[in-house]
């Protein structure tokens, strides 16, 4: 299992492209279009991470039908510039990306600019029983944000959980009350990072609303007074918002942070890396709601009906439970899988090792008896992000 350091900080150490390749040596209301007579280069780009969890289960298709792959080139690139990239090559006639891996901000970037083609129920013929299949968190994602444009390839609970460094944290914040108090207490010592880049940073804006028992917590423009207070106010003691989860994990094991803002996966991968103290601890505040997320695969309009093909397997072969067993990873979106009957069991015997090292009993408790929370829909994701800009980003320099 490779390191996750280059995901942990994946939206800004990734500067520009960067590609690796894996050799091909290896099935509705749209016709699917015809299988290619010959063997096509397919290219994957991945904007949230996916592929930490993933490749494996694109390098087996691969291997397993060389008939209908040579290669696939994956590509990684910061989520801020999926969407521009992707319109360039559109406004161009090109084609260059054929599958997209990203989280919600990605997936709400390309449906604002009409990037994505309608994938469900248009070729639906291709995923069949996909509904019955998904666990139920992971379908209420896949129909309220894809919308038939966004495929759930992977899921999690989410957050947003604090963690703290129990040796350094004796009174540890259990209300929002109690995190505002610590935080001006101890300026410079709690830190998330901007929502628009961050997983972790985005679970906690929108996890807020629930927190606070702000009017509407689904709608982020009349009904988050409290929220965008709140925020206004802890950000007068936090020193700055990195444009990444994994300086705020690297600030935190170094110890310059004391307390950050989590997810499951986020709390389990770094301490498995070593970057985190396996000593940390987590810990809800008072009204907590899980916020849920999840990876989808969505595909640039415009790319010829032979690698579409193509695609369309690929993507109904990576939502099989052998291939979702990999999604366990070393904890990085615990648990993973979006589909059902995907035991950890049925994972590669590292992801056992360190789930049963470094994941937390608590979490079955936690995930069982707390409400789990849809995201914003992509477009009002698109409007928070900006209002968290304006209202509380630009206090502070980046």
């Amino acid at each position: 299992m490779t390191s996750r350091i280059g995901n942990l900080d994946r939206r800004t150490v990734l500067g520009g492209l960067t590609a690796t390749v894996a050799m091909g040596g290896s099935g509705a209301r749209a016709a699917v279009p015809a299988m290619p007579r010959s063997p096509v280069v397919i290219s994957v780009i991945d904007v949230g991470g996916a592929l930490a969890l993933m490749q494996k289960a694109f390098e087996d298709y691969a291997a397993a039908k060389p008939n209908l792959v040579s290669r696939i080139v994956f590509v990684k690139a910061p989520a801020p510039e999926l969407a521009s990239k992707i319109k360039a090559q559109q406004n161009a006639g090109r084609s260059d990306l054929d599958l997209v891996l990203t989280g919600s901000d990605g997936l709400a970037a390309g449906l604002e600019q009409n990037l994505w083609l309608k994938i469900l129920p248009d070729f639906a013929a291709k995923f069949p029983d996909i509904e019955a299949n998904y666990e139920p968190a992971a379908l209420a994602l896949h129909k309220a944000q894809g919308d038939g444009f966004g495929v759930v390839v992977n899921y999690y609970p989410s957050g947003p959980l604090i963690e703290y460094a129990p040796e350094r944290v004796k009174a540890v914040p259990t209300t929002a009350e109690e995190l505002l108090a610590w935080a001006k207490a101890n300026p410079g010592k709690f830190m998330y990072a901007r929502p628009a880049n961050s997983g972790p940073g985005r679970t906690f804006m929108m996890g807020l609303p629930y927190i606070l028992g702000d009017k509407d917590p689904q709608d982020p423009i009349g009904g988050w007074d409290k929220t965008w207070a709140y925020l206004q106010e802890i950000g007068q003691f936090i020193d700055y918002y990195p444009a990444g989860t994994g300086v705020t994990m690297k600030e935190f094991g170094e110890g310059s942070r004391d307390i950050i803002i989590t997810t499951t996966g986020w709390d389990i991968n770094p301490r498995a890396l070593g970057i985190v103290p396996k000593s940390a601890m987590i810990g809800t505040l008072k009204g907590f709601h899980w916020v849920s997320d999840a990876f989808f695969m969505c595909v640039p309009k415009g790319i010829p009906n032979d690698r579409l093909a193509v695609v369309l397997d690929l993507m109904a072969h990576v939502l099989k439970p052998e291939a979702q067993a990999y999604a366990y990873d070393e904890g990085y979106l615990y648990p993973g899988p979006a589909v059902r009957n995907v035991p950890i069991t049925m994972a590669p015997r590292r992801s056992q090792e360190v789930i049963a090292e470094f994941g937390r009993p608590e979490y079955a408790d936690l995930i069982a008896n707390n409400p789990i929370e849809l995201p914003l829909k992509p477009d009002k994701m698109v409007l928070a992000f900006r209002r968290w800009d304006e209202l509380v980003g630009s206090k502070r320099p980046r």
